[in-house]
């Protein structure tokens, strides 16, 4: 895949945003026609935008009423949204009526209005099945006072399970959104001195992300320093950075929705670790690659699972796409469970290794799920101080002087 830039020129074909709606859409409506239900209706943002290419808030807190999307078995979708006259002007993709005000579902005559609205326009009547993923108490007794006789299951899995492989045009999103968050790493590593507070350094890294056009970030995100990576504790707060201490970066732009999302442990200062350190990141480091090397098709994710054993933790990571935490997920309980890999899938590893007192370890990789093994597509270097020796599929690190 060639690294290019992101405007839209007439000179070469870039990411193709008209392929990735027609892609998601079409892999959205081979889902549901696969499926028992008769309707989706669709609560979270990510799967309003998976659908629909609608954007709304991301944060910092769920919403469910920003944008939502009803899904019919036919392939028929409706978009309701709070934000109509401005989504009629800059999503021309969509027909007149597939585009009406927004599901008011806050309280319990909004609730019902919608309700009622929606049973009008898709005829969703008496022995209908409809999968909703997400909803309170008070939207689930409004929905069956008008929906009688209707049986609601949980269709939230119906939408992942179409999600989990990647059309190549979120590929090349998720690609650039590593990008971002490769210059939000290279900003924070640029004010990583000692005598600066975490949040300083966070600040440095969200700056320089926001600067690209990074929609938000894929969660709060995480500096922890010194005796705050051992136990692992995973937010930012005001600690002054010391010399010698180890600090875990963890943070993610947003490119298009699609999030970056890795992880490195640097140590402060021109000073060298000391040898029970180098030990632990090491470890960490080489669990991490024998997971990598695990990520092929027909391996599963529990597989995966054991490669990186003893630095799991209780999960070893998550899939990735317009949700930061989609699944496969890497834990224990995918022995029961277990998801066998495909090309297409992006995976997020994250290994751990600490010790109170020595100082705590997490590194993180995303890696695609390749028909001739992994791809892992970010080239943010792993500190060379903590290393004995590197890996064939890190082609970064020890590459400077």
């Amino acid at each position: 895949m060639r690294d290019l830039g992101w405007m839209g020129v007439d000179w070469e074909q870039r990411i193709d945003f008209d392929a990735l709606r027609k892609g998601r859409l079409e892999r959205a409506q081979a889902a549901i026609a696969a499926s028992d239900v008769d309707a989706l209706f669709i609560m979270r943002a990510e799967d309003a935008r998976y659908i629909t290419g609608h954007r709304s808030h991301l944060g910092p807190v769920a919403a469910l009423t920003f944008g939502n999307v009803v899904l019919h078995r036919s392939g028929k979708y409706v978009l309701y949204t709070m934000d109509q006259d401005t989504n009629r002007l800059a999503m021309t993709w969509l027909e007149d009526g597939q585009l009406q005000g927004r599901a008011n579902v806050r309280d319990d005559a909004g609730a019902r209005e919608w309700a009622s609205a929606v049973k009008a326009e898709f005829g969703l009547g008496k022995g209908s099945k409809i999968g909703i993923d997400l909803w309170t108490p008070r939207i689930e007794a409004a929905l069956r006072e008008i929906f009688e006789d209707v049986e609601f299951v949980d269709g939230y899995d119906i939408l992942l399970e179409a999600k989990m492989v990647k059309t190549p045009e979120e590929l090349d999103c998720i690609r650039a959104a590593a990008v971002m968050t490769e210059a939000g790493f290279q900003a924070a590593l640029d004010i990583l001195k000692p005598g600066v507070k975490e949040c300083e350094v966070l600040a440095e890294a969200w700056r320089a992300m926001t600067r690209l056009g990074s929609e938000w970030t894929q969660c709060s995100n995480i500096v922890a320093s010194g005796p705050y990576t051992a136990p692992y504790r995973r937010f930012t707060s005001d600690r002054i950075i010391r010399e010698g201490d180890p600090v875990v970066i963890d943070v993610g732009g947003c490119f298009n929705g699609y999030w970056g999302d890795f992880t490195r442990t640097y140590i402060c200062g021109n000073v060298s670790p000391t040898p029970e350190q180098v030990e632990l990141h090491q470890q960490c480091y080489d669990a991490l690659f024998r997971a990598i090397e695990t990520c092929v098709p027909g391996n599963t994710n529990y597989d995966v699972f054991l490669a990186a054993a003893p630095c799991v933790r209780d999960n070893l990571g998550h899939g990735a796409g317009l949700s930061p935490w989609e699944p496969p997920y890497f834990s224990s309980s995918a022995k029961d469970d277990p998801v066998v890999l495909e090309e297409g899938m992006v995976l997020n590893l994250e290994p751990y290794a600490g010790k109170p007192g020595v100082g705590g370890f997490r590194l993180e990789n995303n890696v695609i799920v390749g028909k001739d093994g992994p791809e892992v597509f970010t080239t943010q270097h792993f500190e060379p101080r903590l290393l004995n020796h590197t890996h064939p599929l890190d082609k970064t690190t020890g590459r400077y002087a």
